[in-house]
């Protein structure tokens, strides 16, 4: 039996669930974050992402790492424990794509502002 075509549209696709993983809130930010062959730990990464839960980071982290895009280095070797994370080339081949999107946005924020301000103004004047 041969596989279907990826078709991102179709219900069962499962390159649609890719989707959902990188259009998650605090995906984009952690790929920005440790693009450039950075190597960061934990709290390095929950200060650069301001705002991000614990949980949340190590929830997104966990998903990075499972779909082979954030490789997650245990040093046993020294105490406490050091754990580092950082792109793989999966990893950094994504960030060549979200990291035009994040530029895309800061870019267009002024006029995506300018945007939304005018239309809570029309929909006032109805």
């Amino acid at each position: 039996m041969s596989e279907l075509e990826p078709d991102v549209y179709a219900a069962n696709c499962p390159a649609r669930e890719l989707l959902v993983l990188i259009s998650a809130k605090w995906v984009c930010l952690i790929i920005g974050a440790l693009s450039g062959q950075k190597i960061l730990r934990f709290g390095e990464l929950k200060r650069i992402c301001e705002g991000v839960s614990q949980k949340m980071l190590t929830q997104t982290l966990r998903s990075l790492e499972r779909d082979g895009l954030v490789i997650r280095t245990v040093h046993v070797d020294k105490l406490p424990l050091r754990v580092e994370y950082k792109l793989s080339a999966l990893g950094e081949n994504l960030f060549s794509v979200m990291g035009q999107v994040t530029s895309w946005a800061e870019t267009n924020l002024h006029e995506i502002n300018k945007n939304r301000i005018a239309f809570v103004q029309r929909s006032n004047e109805s």
